[in-house]
Order: C-alpha cells, then sequence, then structure tokens
C-alpha cells in the first residue's frame, strides 16, 4: 500500500514566537520521499527536528512576527511491523492522564463492561458502546474537554471519542493512549486522532467514529492524549492560526471489518 500525506498551515505571527509542529509521519513509517519547510513572508526558516521515544517527529521553528506558511508532504510505501511497548510504556498508559481521567469514570467502566472477559472482548465492547453513545459533532467540544466532560454532554469530535475510549479502557486494567494520524478515506479531511490498546501483546488501533479504514493509518505523534500529541504548540509568543488544510489519500481503501484486531502499520 503506498500513502501520500500532505498538510499546509497557515499562521499570522504578531509577536516573535517559539513554534513546535507535529505534522510529520513518525519515524517509523520511514517515507520514500518527503518534504518539510517553514517560510516566514516567503523566506525559508531554519527547522530543528526532534524525536521522542514513540518516533513522533516535533519540528521547532522561531520565527518573527509575520506570515508563516508551513508545508509537508511524504509518501510512505508498504506497511511497517508495529510498534512495540516497554514496561514503563504499559504502567503509563495505565495511569489517568489531563484528558483522559480514568480514574473519575471508573465507577462507569465498571458498571458498563464489570462483565466483559478478556481485552480483546473489552476494546471491541468499548469502542461499540463509545460509538453508539456519542453523536459526531464538528464544533460542539472545547479544547480543554476530557473524557468526562464528553460522556456527560454524549457528543464531540474524534480526539473526543478516542479520549473516552481510553480513559474506559485504562479504568477496566488495558493500557490505552492516544494517536495523531492522517486518515486516506477520511471525509471532511483533516488531522485525525484514534486510540491504541495494548491487546494480545501488541498495540491495536480503534477508532469508534468508524470515519476511515484502520489499515490506511499514517501515525503522526503518540502519547497520554492530546496535550502529547497536537500538531501546533505555542511555547513563547503570539501566533493564531488562520487556516491549515490536509490531505491523505491510499492506492487502496480497503473495507473495515470492526471485529478484527488491527494496528498502525
Amino acid at each position: 500500500m503506498q500513502r501520500t500525506v500532505t498538510s499546509t498551515l497557515v499562521l499570522d505571527v504578531t509577536e516573535p514566537a517559539r513554534l513546535v509542529f507535529s505534522v510529520a509521519a513518525a519515524q517509523k513509517h520511514e517515507p520514500t520521499s518527503e518534504q518539510f519547510s517553514a517560510r516566514l513572508d516567503g523566506t525559508d526558516l531554519p527547522v530543528t527536528e526532534l524525536v521522542d521515544v514513540h518516533g513522533t517527529r516535533l519540528h521547532e521553528v522561531r520565527p518573527d512576527a509575520g506570515e508563516l506558511v508551513i508545508d509537508y508532504a511524504a509518501t510512505i510505501d508498504g506497511p511497517r511491523q508495529p510498534l512495540d511497548a516497554a514496561e514503563t510504556d504499559l504502567l503509563t498508559y495505565l495511569r489517568p492522564s489531563r484528558y483522559a481521567e480514568s480514574d473519575e469514570l471508573a465507577a462507569t467502566a465498571a458498571a458498563e463492561f464489570g462483565g466483559v472477559e478478556g481485552a480483546e472482548q473489552l476494546l471491541t465492547a468499548v469502542s461499540s458502546w463509545v460509538g453508539t453513545r456519542l453523536i459526531y459533532v464538528p464544533g460542539s467540544s472545547s479544547p480543554t474537554d476530557g473524557a468526562a466532560a464528553t460522556l456527560l454532554s454524549r457528543r464531540g469530535v474524534c480526539r473526543d471519542y478516542a479520549h473516552l475510549c481510553i480513559a474506559l479502557l485504562r479504568a477496566r486494567g488495558v493500557p490505552a493512549r492516544l494517536v495523531a494520524v492522517y486518515a486516506p478515506g477520511l471525509s471532511p479531511m483533516d488531522f485525525h486522532a484514534v486510540a491504541e490498546a495494548w491487546v494480545d501483546g501488541a498495540w491495536r488501533v480503534v477508532d469508534a467514529t468508524t470515519l476511515a479504514p484502520r489499515s490506511t493509518l499514517v501515525r503522526i505523534a503518540t502519547g497520554r492524549d492530546a496535550a502529547d500529541t497536537a500538531f501546533l504548540n505555542i511555547i513563547s509568543g503570539r501566533a493564531d492560526l488562520v487556516s491549515s488544510e490536509v490531505g491523505a489519500v491510499a492506492d487502496e481503501l480497503t473495507d473495515d471489518d470492526l471485529d478484527e484486531l488491527a494496528s498502525i502499520v
């Protein structure tokens, strides 16, 4: 399978800023071709790349005031092996986090899934439950809403679905985390967020929105929740996002059997 991904971000920088972008395909994908550029009022800026323990690639830019344009494009050929997990990962992704408050939702998870035996069965049950309890409504949640707020409102977007899945899985003893991805087949096209859970010795992807086939996903960033995986972090200064355009296509879009385990490769 060949996948091509692109993104263009336009920002209005009103004060000299330190910005970190997470839009590149994760290191594990090993793109066959790739381009990342940052231009301030048409002039190229230096870019510093940093890589975290999961292969998330962060690009730091320090622009003065002006119009900043970030362009990224990559082509990924064929599958790779799924990411492995260290013992410390499995502990980290069992703990409550900023947007996945598994401690607050422990009683709900016990009431709804207490009778489910086995991690694979739990993964299917949680994904189905979240997918049927929530309504996908763009703009219905705020950047500070976590899984508990999503459960109360019963609506949200992809990251809200993922956070609720993660919190419920952690509350039942299954390590789970959030992955920001490019998603061929997604409509309307945008950056997408899914959950991963450690099941049967591998990270298994679950997307309760069912908006894109899991086999085509391209990993961008991996972490506890959206706090670790945002496509833009403003470390200092001021910059406002003016527009964003995301593209993701695959030479083959397969049907997604939601009863089967899948991994991001």
